[in-house]
């Protein structure tokens, strides 16, 4: 599949902050990435992983700063990767929100 079928397969709530012709499926793939994880399908996650493959996913996702739970667990999981090896597992806030959910 090319990065132009990959772009309008998305899901159309993902990007709905910018225009899907101006997005460059190598030049912005993390952000790519972590839309999918934490917004997305389960046909956004099946077109990401055919078009990036899990180890790239899981390099991605281990530079990111900040990524929901909910994603981190599944990236681990499904990856047999350690939560500690995440930045973003490692890299929280210094101060606590108040309402801790």
């Amino acid at each position: 599949m090319s990065a132009n079928e990959c772009i309008n397969s998305f899901s159309s709530h993902l990007f709905w902050d910018v225009r899907k012709e101006d997005i460059d499926m190598e030049q912005y793939s993390k952000y790519i990435i972590k839309r999918v994880l934490e917004y997305g399908m389960w046909n956004d996650w099946v077109i990401i992983r055919s078009y990036y493959g899990l180890p790239r996913i899981v390099e991605e996702a281990k530079k990111m700063r900040d990524l929901e739970p909910r994603a981190l667990a599944y990236v681990a999981a499904i990856s047999n990767t350690p939560k500690n090896e995440f930045r973003c597992y490692t890299y929280q806030q210094s101060i606590p929100k108040h309402w801790n959910f």
